[in-house]
Parts: structure tokens; sequence; C-alpha cells
């Protein structure tokens, strides 16, 4: 089937992704995603990290179309579910980088300035609600 075959082949670079490094500079901030959580530091990132992390946002946007356009041409459903799954592979794996970040950076960063004890209470809730 050609939508199967091509979302297929979409998910394979997403999985076979070299490692990233971790290069911050603070030369870009973004804001936080959420109003009622107010951050103790300024998310400071450097460009190449977020452009990788939103390239993978990308590719994972576009199969989850491509999933979208499988339903509404009544693809078998094995297939659907498929690339279901590896969307939430892909997920995962953009998830775990997120959060290596937030450790080696963002945490690092507060023990630095003396305010650790609020950035991993932040982490904790936000693990409570990312973790099944």
């Amino acid at each position: 089937m050609n939508g199967s075959n091509r979302l297929g082949q979409e998910s394979l670079p997403i999985s076979q992704q070299a490692e990233h490094s971790h290069s911050h500079d603070t030369d870009h901030k973004h804001t936080d995603h959420t109003a009622e959580d107010a951050s103790v530091h300024p998310h400071v990132h450097s460009e190449e990290s977020l452009r990788r992390i939103v390239n993978r946002l990308s590719r994972i946007e576009g199969h989850v179309r491509g999933i979208k356009t499988m339903v509404q041409q009544s693809s078998p459903c094995p297939d659907v579910l498929l690339q279901i799954a590896a969307v939430r592979g892909a997920l995962d794996r953009v998830a775990r980088i997120v959060l290596d970040e937030h450790l080696t950076e963002c945490i690092a960063r507060a023990a630095k300035e003396g305010n650790i004890e609020v950035e991993i209470e932040q982490l904790k809730a936000a693990l409570d609600r990312f973790l099944p």
C-alpha cells in the first residue's frame, strides 16, 4: 500500500538519527508554555538544539497527517496501528531529548544559582503529568 510504505520510510530517519550534542548558549530564550508555571530561571537553549527538536516535531506532525489520510482512505487497521506506534516512538524520543536537556542544562543552572529545590519540584510535577 502506498501510504503505508511512504509513512514507514518517513519514520526511519527519526529513529536512526545520531544522538545530539549539547551546546547551549545564551543568545535565544523561549517562554514558558504554561502561564501558571512560573519558571525560576530563563529557559536558554542554543538555536541548534531548538532547531533539532522543532525539526523532529515537524516530521512527527507530517507523519500524523499521513495517518489521518490513511484513516480517510480506509487503510487496513494494522497498517494504521503500526504508523501510530511509530509516532508514539518518535514522540518518546523527543521527550527524552527535552528531559535530557532539562537535566543537563536547566537543573545544572538552577544548582549553580541556588534554587534547585524549586526546579526539582517543577520537574517532578511535570513528570507526574507526563508518565502514565
